[in-house]
């Protein structure tokens, strides 16, 4: 019996932490947990829950990570080594100070005090914990933080993250069927290479920046294509480039994004992903959206008006973008692999220079000039009613975004 037992595994329902304190709460010692005969008895700070000072000595009330808070204890300052723990008690325990108007740290925490600053340490582990996953899920090279140092809220409540369009049930995207055989995509592109193919000019210069007006289609290199990865026409496919910070408004306008690396004027910050739906269903979704004040619902009508990107429970990192009248993001409907003109890749550029901090916006009722004559020559489907539209929207919403420009209603 038990020789027939040699290769099976039962799945453990305990975490790694709470492995790891059982091991020191045991005396016991393991390799791939980190626990020896040397460290058994050091413990880890998870994080700070009070304060207190006696007799000129600090002490701190302590979690322990993996044990229940029925074991916290107090410590005193000298025994602790969590230096980034503390700054951020103190830093958080100095905004409760102020919201309560006081200005110096009491000997002892008043009870209210002493919950929030509970309640804030473990609505940022969620943070944390949500930021890893974000990161694990993310395909592209640009990194995902987040941050909340405005309130209690932790992560969104019924959204997952996605890195591509999730196609919704009866809607077929047809791949492309033929590519380039250029060598040099840019200086020497053969028969105008992809764009060529489509009547359209290279949208891009060497450096990857866009070069053509808003509202004309950008037609990249494909997985056809005889280029390799390195083309000047493969933008929007490498994904976010650049680290980007989910953060809290102050203002009231809920989460919004900022990058935290420079871009330059005319780049791919990213795309707008979510699960691409019919309009009748659309329609029907919108109706629910408004009662809850939602506005995920961005039309792809670049020829015609027949399918809607949801981005409210399936997205990315441009789920938390908020609207400005004055933005720094400028849509363009990318083709790539897909080569139907009802769904284009809905990819969002800068507008001018964006410094390292800056909020990143775009303009939920975008107003694209026509295009001039020869273009449209060029291109007799493309027209000023098949401009890409804003998000869908059938209640008039008062705009926050706070610019001189504002034109205080979006819709």
């Amino acid at each position: 019996m038990a020789e027939n037992l040699n290769d099976c595994s039962v799945a453990c329902k305990m975490s790694w932490d709470q492995l790891e304190a059982l091991c020191r709460r045991e005396r016991l010692h393991s390799d791939q947990l980190g626990v020896s005969r040397a460290n058994v008895n050091e413990y880890e700070v998870e994080f700070l829950c009070d304060y207190r000072k006696a007799k000129e000595e600090e002490f701190y009330l302590v979690k322990w990570r993996g044990f229940p808070e029925s074991d916290n204890t107090w410590e005193p300052k000298r025994n602790l080594r969590c230096p980034k723990l503390m700054k951020q008690f103190h830093l958080d325990l100095d905004q409760e100070l102020r919201r309560h108007k006081r200005r110096c740290i009491p000997k002892k925490l008043d009870k209210e005090v002493a919950s929030f600053l509970v309640q804030k340490a473990k609505v940022r582990q969620s943070l944390q914990r949500w930021e890893a996953h974000l990161n694990l899920t993310r395909n592209h090279p640009g990194h995902i933080f987040v941050m909340n140092e405005v309130d209690l809220e932790g992560p969104p409540k019924n959204f997952t993250y996605i890195n591509n369009y999730k196609v919704g049930q009866g809607i077929v995207l047809n791949e492309m069927a033929v590519g380039c055989e250029c060598k040099n995509c840019v200086e020497e592109p053969v028969n105008g290479c992809c764009p060529g193919a489509s009547l359209h000019r290279m949208a891009y210069n060497d450096r990857g920046q866009v070069r053509i007006r808003p509202g004309k289609p950008i037609y990249e290199c494909n997985s056809r294509c005889s280029c390799g990865p390195d083309c000047p026409n493969r933008v929007v496919q490498k994904g976010i480039q650049f680290n980007l910070c989910i953060f809290k408004t102050e203002d009231g306008r809920g989460w919004g994004v900022r990058t935290l690396q420079r871009i330059k004027k005319n780049t791919f910050v990213m795309e707008y992903v979510g699960e691409i739906i019919t309009t009748d269903e659309a329609e029907r979704r919108g109706h629910v959206y408004d009662r809850q004040g939602s506005t995920y619902l961005f039309d792809l009508d670049y020829v015609e008006d027949v399918y809607t990107v949801d981005a409210a429970h399936l997205g990315n990192i441009s789920h938390f973008v908020n609207h400005s009248c004055t933005p720094n993001l400028q849509v363009f409907n990318v083709f790539i692999d897909n080569i139907d003109e009802r769904l284009p890749r809905i990819a969002l550029f800068s507008t001018r220079a964006i410094r390292a901090g800056e909020e990143l916006t775009f303009d939920y009722k975008m107003q694209i000039d026509p295009v001039d004559t020869e273009s449209t020559k060029m291109d007799s489907s493309f027209s000023l009613a098949g401009l890409p539209s804003s998000p869908k929207k059938r209640i008039r919403v008062e705009c926050r975004c706070g610019s001189d420009s504002c034109r205080k209603y979006l819709f």
